[in-house]
């Protein structure tokens, strides 16, 4: 069985694997032991921390297959972006220029740096090997953070922002940043994309201040701008399925969309029900096509079937329970992998 728990200091050596089979644009996930083995104890931190306000909290959440123990895919929230390290984005606005004389009306949109010191929760990180990425096992890694979410909510902001990876070759080149950002920082995306998650001040010290009229971009940078990478595309829709929507914010370094939402808006926190195990049975467990979490702060997540008894009570199967370490008279929340599909029209 798939389990989502939070990350372990023993982790780490698995951490280490898995940013090794990486590409360019997840920043969060370094190759650097000594950064990893850092957002380890930044997120054990968190943990004995979450009964206060959200303060910039980093959780970090890892997928484990229990049947070989091997870890296999990472995710994470920010309680809270901003504070001493700005959350950094272009806001896309649009200028108006008229003129009577040559009957000239232009639209023309721009992009305005935002530097926000007081910003939104935000969740990333997420990241499964390719071999597991069947059976709605991303789904569930990602879905298990709105579970947590929705168990914490006050110590999380109430907006909920993810930042999803532009365009981005194999070789690592991005066509926005090769327009834009090359100029002013005059080093390669990759390591620009690096540095920004050791220490963002050099973002402060050369990015532009003035906006940035994007008729004036190359072609292919304008193209890339809002548009997301090929493999990222599939976690875009999973969220868009969730109720985020885009924010018209983009990412400064190659301009992938920023999507939102309020957080108790979000699907898997809106319509999650906490409730108590009534039974545990060894009969066929059904289809996995619910995600059920524990309520206390050993935290686990797991696709299971999940019987519901009552409003406040359910019966889920003995793998479902051994993985979550629950048993009759336990509390979970839990909540169907997709949304329900809509009623057709008998009209």
């Amino acid at each position: 069985m798939l389990v989502i728990r939070p990350v372990q200091r023993d982790d780490l050596d698995a951490l280490l694997e898995l940013a090794g089979s990486t590409t360019f644009g997840l920043t969060t996930l370094p190759q650097n032991r000594e950064h990893l083995s850092g957002r380890i104890d930044e997120s054990l931190r968190a943990l004995d921390k979450i009964d206060q306000k959200p303060r910039g909290e980093s959780y970090l959440f890892v997928m484990e297959d229990t049947q070989s123990t091997r870890v296999i895919g990472t995710s994470g929230i920010v309680s809270k972006v901003g504070g001493f390290e700005p959350f950094y984005a272009y806001r896309i606005e649009t200028s108006v220029h008229h003129s009577d004389m040559l009957n000239v009306h232009k639209e023309v949109p721009t992009l305005h740096l935002v530097e926000d010191h007081d910003g939104p929760c935000e969740i990333g990180s997420l990241f499964l090997l390719p071999q597991y990425r069947r059976g709605g096992a991303g789904r569930a890694l990602s879905l298990s953070r709105f579970l947590f979410m929705a168990e914490n909510r006050d110590h999380f902001d109430a907006n909920v922002i993810a930042e999803m990876r532009g365009v981005i070759d194999e070789m690592g080149h991005s066509p926005f940043w090769n327009a834009l950002g090359k100029h002013f920082f005059e080093i390669a995306f990759p390591s620009a994309d690096y540095l920004s998650v050791i220490n963002k001040r050099f973002i402060a010290d050369l990015m532009p201040k003035h906006p940035i009229y994007v008729p004036l971009l190359p072609a292919e940078a304008q193209q890339v701008i809002g548009k997301v990478h090929l493999s990222t595309a599939p976690a875009r829709t999973m969220l868009e399925s969730e109720g985020f929507t885009l924010s018209g914010m983009v990412d400064i370094f190659e301009a992938g969309p920023i999507l939102r939402c309020d957080r108790d808006e979000i699907r898997a926190v809106r319509q999650s029900v906490r409730s108590r195990v009534e039974a545990v049975t060894g009969n066929s467990p059904g289809p996995a096509d619910h995600l059920i979490a524990t309520v206390n702060r050993d935290f686990r997540a797991c696709a299971a079937a999940v019987d519901v008894l009552s409003p406040d009570s359910v019966r889920i199967h003995r793998d479902a329970a051994a993985a979550l370490g629950v048993g009759p008279g336990d509390s979970v929340r839990y909540v169907t992998l997709r949304p329900p599909r809509p009623d057709k029209d008998t009209d």
